[in-house]
């Protein structure tokens, strides 16, 4: 193949990850969003104080989480064995489904327990389709890269979080000028309808995009299950691949998520249209330096600057919390978009750094497994474990803590981390660089 026509299918494969990866995350986001908002009144018992509902919202929100590693294995499996195209369609088209019947549920006031049961149920549907998702988009957009340049495309998988972040708060900005009362009643509803437009859209670009040279190339492993294969022979990078993501996965929710419950709580006060409108600004940042980090992980060593990243986020963690009750608006917007920007340098080029971290062999089950569980362990669990400090102790330095010890623990399991290459030619990671013939 030559370098031009490698250079399109690369384009091509990484604006088809970007758009998969917004809408997916576009999905995941205004369930975020509407729990932090909304859903502690519209869908549990009256009587309870706002942070015990704020908590049970979220715990509705981890179940998400909790299943990705499920699907993870399933879509893993899918990938591994029949392609990365098939399982994106299957996991695309289940989050856009599920997503869209959220719009539909009755309320609490209107079907008592039942209507917490059924956004549980389907908030599994969706985390069993995010499980899926990540791992393949990415490996979509590496793999049809040149070596050089793995980080940078990559980067546009990564593109979808910010995106989608973006589209999401973005909406529910536009839709809290109508009033929280009107925002409670019907218009937190609006987001999750208009996914149906966006999956269709999704679906037709993905299924545009050739298959992935690297999984046409490479035979199916031979101890079976692509499962039994990644826990055999990639045991090691996978926790050193958990361990690598508490920031990428747990704390960019502490600073979107949880500050959006902690920001608007009584003891702070800061209205919901500053928060949101922040948050949307600081979604513009990340999503413009994105694709600029992972460009520069290419020249400089991904790993190298997902560790300065890292650092950023720790310097920058008592800053970002403490803003929010200075009264000043302009400072709260800086803050919040320079942590986002620092986000970009510990998101952007993990992407390849992960994908690189495993031969082809069982690689779509191994990387998806390692980012679900760190989703699971991270992500799901630090928005409630940070709500039920703050509750517990009545200050915000807990979470402060956490979210620097999370950065601590990235920094050491990156040091450690493995990078393969799927040719001859040396990867620019920034830590030393395994042969692809060599053991994980």
């Amino acid at each position: 193949m030559t370098h031009h026509a490698q250079s399109r299918k690369a384009r091509k494969a990484g604006i088809a990850a970007f758009v998969g990866t917004t809408i997916e995350w576009y999905d995941f986001y205004v369930y975020a969003t509407a729990a932090s908002l909304v859903f502690g009144s519209v869908f549990f018992p009256e009587g309870t104080d706002r942070l015990t509902g704020i908590a049970a919202a979220f715990a509705t929100y981890a179940v998400g989480f909790f299943v990705r590693p499920l699907g993870g294995v399933v879509f893993g499996h899918i990938g591994d064995r029949f392609g990365r195209r098939s399982a994106l369609v299957i996991t695309l088209t289940m989050m856009g489904a599920a997503t869209f019947l959220v719009g539909l549920l009755p309320t609490y006031s209107g079907v008592g327990v039942l209507a917490p049961i059924l956004l549980v149920l389907l908030r599994f549907v969706q985390g069993i389709a995010v499980g899926g998702e990540w791992g393949g988009a990415v490996l979509m957009a590496v793999e049809h890269a040149p070596e050089e340049k793995k980080t940078f495309y990559g980067g546009f998988a990564q593109l979808g979080n910010p995106a989608g972040a973006l589209l999401s708060t973005g909406l529910f900005s536009l839709l809290s000028t109508f009033g929280g009362d009107a925002l409670k009643e019907w218009a937190w509803r609006v987001p999750f309808l208009l996914s149906a437009v966006l999956i269709v859209i999704g679906v037709l670009i993905r299924l545009k995009v050739e298959e992935s040279p690297v999984f046409e190339a490479e035979p199916e492993p031979d101890e079976g299950l692509p499962l039994t294969y990644a826990l055999k022979t990639n045991w090691k990078p996978i926790l050193l691949g958990i361990g690598t993501l508490p920031i990428a996965v747990g704390g960019y929710y502490l600073v979107t998520t949880f500050i959006t419950a902690y920001a608007t709580d009584p003891s702070v006060g800061l209205s919901e249209t500053v928060v949101l409108n922040a948050l949307s600004v600081a979604a513009v940042v990340e999503l413009v330096a994105t694709l600029g980090v992972a460009w520069l992980g290419d020249k400089l060593g991904r790993v190298r600057v997902v560790i300065w990243g890292l650092a950023a986020v720790a310097v920058l963690a008592t800053p970002q919390f403490l803003v929010v009750s200075s009264g000043s608006t302009v400072l709260i917007f800086l803050v919040f978009a320079a942590m986002r920007l620092f986000m970009a340098a510990t998101y952007g080029p993990v992407a390849a750094v992960l994908a690189q971290m495993f031969r082809p062999q069982a690689r779509y089950t191994s990387i998806s497994v390692t980012y679900q569980v760190a989703g699971a362990l991270f992500g799901g669990l630090s928005p409630v474990a940070s709500t039920l400090m703050f509750q517990a102790t009545d200050s915000i330095v807990p979470v402060i803590v956490l979210l620097v010890a999370m950065c601590a623990l990235s920094i050491a399991c990156l040091l450690k981390a493995p990078q393969h290459t799927d040719d001859a030619t040396p990867a620019d990671s920034g830590t030393p660089t395994a042969p692809a013939s060599t053991a994980s």
